[in-house]
């Protein structure tokens, strides 16, 4: 009887393309890959509400020092004046930059590009207001240029022309806006008596003709009779 011989045929190789152990480690490596793509991308686009927090008090300074409504306004008020804001940009706004974001960049994710749309959504947003506080500031500046201007000229001529019992009273004057620069009305105190010296003055006429006599009624009463 002849030998018999047992050849011992090996398992597939795992490093062998095709084998189980090949294909499950390929999968695990692409399941890896797209899970860090994805991850990579939703870190990049989580930037709305980390920038919204900060707009916020970026839009209440803007306000405080430059304010974009009215001659002053406080850092609360900025800051409920840009939340506002912010959330109305961020809701009728960000959906249409996102789909502008996407298109061109059309690997990103749409859900991220609309994150990248709502993020410039608010910084545009900040950007608009400082741009409107300066403007305003600079509108403040000038006006209250001509106010001094209009002080000045209505305390020389109270200075040179009322009755002596106000000419001593000259530098203690109390003026009102009637139209931003352009009309004021500045009244000063008697020395003796519960009276006022009053004069309009229009900064924009030459200085001789720009101040004349407005009877003696307080501004107090003055304003309320424009209101």
């Amino acid at each position: 009887m002849g030998n018999v011989v047992k050849v011992a045929h090996p398992g597939p190789s795992p490093d062998v393309p095709g084998a189980p152990g090949t294909v499950a480690a390929t999968s695990l490596r692409q399941m890896d890959a797209a899970w860090l793509h994805r991850a990579r991308w939703r870190w990049r686009g989580a930037l709305l509400w980390p920038t919204f927090a900060v707009a916020v008090f970026v839009d209440g300074a803007i306000a405080r020092f430059r304010p974009f409504v009215g001659d002053s306004e406080s850092f609360g008020g900025g800051v409920l004046a840009g939340m506002v804001l912010n959330l109305l940009g961020v809701l009728l706004l960000s959906r249409l930059l996102g789909a502008v974001v996407h298109r061109w960049r059309t690997d990103m994710p749409g859900q991220v590009a609309r994150n990248y749309g709502g993020t410039l959504v608010v910084v545009l947003i900040s950007a608009g207001l400082l741009g409107a506080g300066e403007l305003r500031h600079a509108a403040i500046v000038r006006d209250q240029r001509v106010l001094d201007d209009a002080i000045v000229r209505a305390e020389a001529f109270i200075g040179d022309r009322a009755p002596a019992e106000f000419r001593v009273n000259a530098y203690h004057t109390d003026t009102f806006t009637i139209q931003a620069g352009v009309i004021y009305r500045t009244c000063v105190p008697s020395r003796y008596r519960p009276r006022y010296y009053c004069v309009i003055v229009k900064p924009q006429l030459p200085l001789a003709q720009s101040v004349v006599p407005a009877g003696g009624e307080p501004n107090a009463l003055f304003a309320q009779g424009l209101n």
